[in-house]
């Protein structure tokens, strides 16, 4: 239905007024809010009472953010129709007409934004152990779909004020060429974060061992670049594009956090074994701070140079614990050998003296004949 089709249906109103354009312009604009008004009280009462009774929160949530664009649409409508019927000059209308079709367009900019995000937002929600998209991937869609809504809008907006956009897009490639060579190292680093908020090798608060042995939790993970942040406290921050292309190591990783820790220890030969294996598994049922299960265990790994070389292995809650249980640990370990008699061996050096320096000479000296 076109301009003229409203008129025509908006005529009978219209004429109670008379002939007078401006009063009939208004009465087409107090006819737009009422009938606005009208719009979002059946929106918000009867539709909104009635999407109440499901299950879902996404469509209460698009009936909210519909309510404002629908007003201002019927409103709008009625504004064009007022400025149709003052006959005003054609070029002043057109400027007009475009102004109130920009305004609209903001407006249902922004309820797509919103719509988008919160689709975004109900497709993350777990539904039966299920998610359509994971919440480390979420920024990224929410950025894709903004960037989506805002060019649809800026091609609508030129459209609308009658704008050529072929040398724009002819000059955007030029320069997006020259910014694509100026900025590569940038753009590798973008594409780089953009795979990894997607593929989701890592998340917050993971720890993490890169290749060059730096160690640290995950702290911000952005488009650009990594932040981790070491154990002495300090933060790291790697360009995407270097993890992207390297070995990364999740120590958060796997079907749990928990993290297994290894202690090698070394017992001379001679040791009882089956001792040794008992104080271990001791040691480690009797730390608080070590997981139950997986339970402790102990492996007599290989008969060394010099010792019999056992590893005791259990878990901790979180890769953050392993300094300070490797610590505790050896030192209940250390406690409970000497306790049990148990040699741990270190390296020893004997020296054999076959004779001192200087004795040949003198035993020579003494057996020299002095003559009759």
């Amino acid at each position: 239905m076109n301009k003229q089709s409203f008129l025509e249906w908006l005529s009978p109103a219209t004429q109670l007024v008379g002939d007078n354009i401006y009063l009939q312009s208004l009465m087409v604009v107090l006819i737009a809010f009422a009938i606005a008004n009208l719009t979002a009280f059946l929106l918000s009462r009867v539709v909104g009472a009635l999407v109440k009774r499901t299950n879902n929160r996404l469509d209460d949530t698009v009936t909210q953010f519909l309510r404002s664009p629908l007003y201002w649409s019927v409103i709008s409508i009625g504004i064009l129709l007022a400025l149709e019927i003052l006959q005003l000059d054609q070029a002043l209308e057109s400027r007009l007409d475009a102004v109130v079709h920009s305004v609209l367009l903001v407006i249902w900019s922004v309820f797509a934004v919103r719509l988008t995000r919160s689709v975004l937002i109900s497709l993350a929600r777990e539904r039966g152990n299920r998610r359509f998209i994971r919440l480390q991937t979420l920024p990224l869609f929410n950025n894709v779909a903004l960037i989506v809504t805002l060019a649809i809008g800026c091609y609508l907006f030129f459209h609308v004020w009658s704008i050529d956009m072929t040398a724009w897009l002819a000059s955007a490639g030029i320069v997006g060429i020259a910014i694509g060579f100026a900025a590569k190292d940038t753009l590798a680093n973008l594409f780089a974060g953009i795979f990894i908020l997607a593929d989701a090798p890592y998340k917050i608060g993971d720890y993490i061992v890169l290749d060059n042995g730096q160690r640290g939790k995950v702290t911000h993970i952005g488009l650009r670049s990594t932040r981790i942040l070491t154990r002495e406290d300090v933060e790291v921050t790697v360009p995407n594009s270097i993890i992207g292309n390297s070995s990364v190591i999740n120590e958060s990783g796997g079907p749990h956090i928990k993290y297994r820790i290894r202690v090698p220890v070394g017992v001379a030969y001679g040791s009882d074994i089956d001792l040794v294996r008992k104080i271990l598994l001791d040691v480690g049922a009797e730390n608080n701070e070590v997981c139950p299960f997986p339970e402790p265990r102990v492996r007599f790994r290989r008969f060394g140079n010099s010792a019999l070389e056992f590893e005791l292995l259990c878990w901790v809650e979180e890769p953050e614990f392993r300094g300070r249980e490797v610590d505790a640990i050896n030192c209940a370990i250390y406690h409970q050998f000497i306790e049990h008699g148990v040699e741990i061996p270190y390296s020893k050096h004997d020296i054999y003296i076959k004779q001192f320096p200087g004795s040949a000479n003198s035993q020579n000296t003494g057996n020299v004949d002095s003559g009759p």
